[in-house]
């Protein structure tokens, strides 16, 4: 367990969130998001009855189906266990809503304007947050090559852009050493937008 040791507890709620990518045979992805919150006991409903301890409270799905440059072709949901049965599970046609937008340009902005709200599934919403990355990580070898002779020094050619994961987080800082030692050919690479330093540790000492 790579936190630190806790004190000593009792689990109370999980929630798991599972996303699976397939090639299917006709050339497009199908990107499959999961999201189940389950109790180690017995839940009351504001609908009435009991939830047995051990069984679902959710259990939702999300589907989008992409091409290779992230475009959004098809998308579904379905709710098979809700805390409102015939209300929570009757919003899976709205998902459909999806289509038409690419995982890659503003896609989690753009699900939450079409689904944000009384528009959709507050939890449905949440997993359409997880598909992109999911998708580049699915995309990794497959579609986008993991190595692309950055680890050379050629010169860089005009209109020639970096890969797509460089300076995308705090380890793929353009002026990181992860750059400096496996992608050098775009080590301190000055793009269009102004590079915003790396991080540095916060000081704990009051300011003046």
């Amino acid at each position: 367990m790579p936190l630190s040791a806790p004190l000593p507890r009792s689990m109370r709620h999980r929630r798991a969130i599972t996303v699976e990518a397939y090639l299917r045979e006709d050339g497009l992805w199908d990107i499959e998001a999961r999201l189940t919150d389950i109790k180690p006991r017995d839940i009351p409903l504001a609908s009435g009855g009991v939830r047995p301890e051990g069984e679902p409270l959710h259990d939702l799905w999300l589907r989008v189906t992409i091409d290779t440059r992230m475009n959004v072709v098809d998308a579904e949901a379905c709710s098979d266990w809700v805390p409102y049965p015939t209300h929570c599970d009757t919003i899976g046609p709205a998902y459909r809503k999806l289509i038409g937008l690419n995982l890659m340009k503003g896609f989690r902005k753009a699900s939450r304007e079409r689904l944000g709200g009384v528009a959709g599934c507050t939890h449905l919403t949440e997993l359409c947050g997880v598909l992109p990355t999911a998708a580049i990580q699915a995309f990794a070898g497959d579609v986008f090559p993991v190595r692309d002779n950055s680890n050379d020094l050629r010169p860089i050619e005009p209109g020639e852009k970096p890969p797509y994961q460089l300076h995308g987080c705090h380890a793929l800082h353009l002026e990181g050493e992860v750059v400096r030692k496996h992608y050098p050919r775009w080590f301190a690479y000055q793009p269009e937008a102004k590079i915003q330093p790396p991080p540095t540790e916060l000081s704990l000492e009051p300011s003046s």
